[in-house]
């Protein structure tokens, strides 16, 4: 992708759910989801243990239209910007989209394979996407990601640890060094981990508080019932 100068503006801040939850099909609760032809079945007993983290922008550098939805789900118009001349007929997707906003968007189901890695491996394994979940952030190298953005990811990626046996974190360049570069140099890692190692202590806390209080309420009950005998 041609470097280009990116699009400064004000952006939007959002609140981030308290928690978001993964049902069985592969699909967050309450989330739009745009469904996109580019995806295919899982091999059979494949496991999803692999996060990989992309940015993507269309046109490159502008934000908030609708380009990358249309990339996704083929409908592209190739005559709407010089760009998209040499994109429109890729067949791409990805399961998330995290807008600059923070707004979080599905166009494939977690069970299924999007087609977001293409040439790739990871630790002796190629074909990532067959055992990976990916994740675009609307963004370029070029340019830091917002806060609602890291927020709306290390939500997500807690929520897909939960559902899946997820071992490890990557960027799209680790697992195709030398093709790919993003998520680039202007992806904070040690943020977003330590947001992950905070989001992670703070549930744990909270389900040791939501113990203790049940505890409190069922020997309260049981003391209750042996003083009315």
């Amino acid at each position: 992708m041609p470097r280009v100068q990116p699009e400064l503006r004000n952006e939007p801040k959002i609140a981030l759910p308290q928690r978001l939850r993964i049902n069985n099909e592969g699909l967050v609760e309450g989330t739009r989801f745009i469904p996109s032809p580019n995806c295919d079945a899982r091999p059979a007993g494949c496991a999803i243990n692999l996060l990989v983290v992309h940015h993507i922008s269309l046109p490159p550098g502008k934000f908030g239209g609708p380009g990358i939805i249309d990339l996704f789900t083929n409908r592209l118009d190739p005559s709407a910007h010089p760009f998209y001349a040499g994109v429109a007929g890729a067949r791409v997707s990805a399961h998330f989209l995290i807008r600059r906003d923070g707004e979080l968007i599905q166009f494939v189901a977690c069970a299924r394979r999007a087609w977001h890695a293409g040439e790739s491996s990871w630790k002796g394994r190629s074909r990532c996407n067959d055992f990976s979940v990916g994740i675009e952030l609307e963004g370029i190298g070029e340019l830091p990601f917002t806060d609602a953005q890291y927020g709306r990811l290390a939500e997500l990626t807690l929520a897909l640890g939960a559902r899946y046996p997820i071992a490890d974190i990557v960027g799209h360049s680790d697992i195709a060094p030398g093709r790919k570069c993003d998520p680039g140099p202007s992806f904070d890692w040690v943020r977003y981990r330590g947001m992950l190692k905070t989001l992670s202590q703070g549930t744990q806390a909270a389900k040791k508080s939501s113990t203790n209080k049940s505890r409190t309420g069922r020997a309260s009950v049981r003391r209750s019932g042996r003083r009315g005998k």
